[in-house]
């Protein structure tokens, strides 16, 4: 198979929806962080599978724990049946993102069916409606992650989009600081959001707000540590739950488990 047939053989059967990043790059085996193509071309790859083949290409131990795995039991659905592997990789990420006294874990199948779930978590948690969410953010592609999303070429010809949804200026100093000092800054945008819940929505209608710790699509600049303070005393003083989305920060990606950790907040 050549690269130029696998590649028109994609254009007659996947739609132009499931974007190709990397031109006409076709792979037939990889290792380490190289890639073989379809014609035996050796390719360096930086994409690294979009940022979660953090240990390279068919590493010794992970595939053999994938095949022992896969000779044990491929699966069952843990609604079904309870496995050890479900619940050992929870206990895991439980002790590695503690999210305070007693914290649960639910494993989903992506980034957006995350952010999702963590905004029905906060409003029957809650029992509010109302989100609060920042410019140049993204958060995924479904209907209500489309909604938390700043960007327009993400929503184009998608909506109406899903209603209670509040945008406020991303605490970006780099951009925005206008010659202000950090501190300064900070306090300006933490008095926004308090000003908000006079203006725009009230406090006691708000069931989450939800921030990334360090912005993704948005050009990777990271929240300054002291609003992400500032933010978790007033979701506190107020009772909102405050979500910080790490899809693309997380596990390692910024020097620690998560870019919160950076700030000493807890989500």
């Amino acid at each position: 198979t050549s690269t130029k047939s696998l590649v028109e053989r994609r254009h007659a059967v996947v739609p132009r929806a499931v974007g190709q990043f990397a031109g006409a790059t076709t792979v037939h085996s990889a290792t380490g962080a190289h890639l073989t193509d379809a014609e035996g071309a050796t390719l360096l790859d930086f994409a690294g599978g979009i940022g979660v083949m953090n240990v390279g290409h068919c590493d010794e131990r992970v595939v053999k724990a994938i095949q022992e795995q896969a000779a044990r039991l491929i699966h069952t659905c843990i609604h079904v049946a309870t496995y050890e592997p479900y619940v050992a990789l929870c206990e895991k990420l439980a002790e590695l993102l503690p999210h305070g006294n007693q914290t649960r874990v639910a494993l989903l199948n992506s980034g957006a069916e995350a952010v999702e779930n963590a905004i029905k978590f906060a409003r029957q948690a809650t029992g509010r409606q109302a989100v609060i969410c920042y410019s140049e953010a993204f958060h995924g592609r479904t209907m209500m992650c489309m909604s938390l999303t700043s960007k327009t070429r993400y929503k184009v010809g998608c909506g109406p989009f899903a209603p209670e949804v509040y945008r406020l200026p991303f605490p970006n100093h780099f951009r925005d600081g206008g010659g202000l000092s950090l501190d300064a800054f900070v306090d300006r945008e933490l008095v926004r959001l308090e000003e908000a819940f006079v203006t725009t929505v009230p406090a006691e209608h708000v069931a989450a707000v939800i921030i990334e710790p360090v912005l993704g699509e948005g050009g990777f600049i990271p929240a300054p540590a002291r609003y992400l303070h500032g933010l978790r005393d007033i979701c506190d003083r107020h009772g909102i739950v405050l979500i910080l989305d790490e899809v693309q920060s997380g596990f390692g990606r910024t020097g620690k488990w998560a870019a919160y950790e950076h700030a000493g907040v807890e989500p």
